[in-house]
């Protein structure tokens, strides 16, 4: 709902946990327990979308896809670091900042992340199998 009002767009984020909700879930993570959204399942792709575009839609649209995709570059490369170098709360964040570039690009180009994902719906796309059975 991109043209939505304030009040409906409340309203398809009332699954989203409060800002006290989410320091606590921080210590349910480290405890092996988390849930991202009230009801306690995790929060998919097309409702992350629209937090995202909900949160960040304006401000990414005036500056663009390609500068999008160049913040996304750049989070990879900052995920790579934390990867080698980093933290696992480190590469939490830096893989969640990749998650909202891509959800910006997809929400520009007007495509839905959880359209994309299907490709994967039946395991390997190229050979159909799960895991993948694929020559290295």
């Amino acid at each position: 709902m991109r043209n939505g009002d304030a009040a409906t767009r409340e309203a398809e984020h009332e699954h989203v946990s409060s800002p006290a909700e989410v320091v606590e879930q921080r210590g349910q993570l480290s405890a092996g327990v988390l849930t991202i959204r009230k009801d306690g399942s995790i929060m998919d792709l097309d409702r992350f979308q629209a937090l995202m575009r909900d949160t960040y839609g304006e401000r990414d649209r005036a500056r663009g896809t390609a500068p999008a995709v160049a913040w996304l570059a750049e989070e990879v490369g900052e995920l790579a670091q934390a990867v080698r170098k980093g933290t696992r709360e480190q590469q939490l964040v830096e893989l969640a900042d990749v998650l909202a570039w891509l959800a910006s690009i997809a929400d520009q180009l007007g495509l839905s992340l959880d359209e994309a994902s299907a490709r994967y719906a039946d395991g390997c796309p190229r050979c159909g199998h799960i895991p993948c059975r694929c020559p290295m």
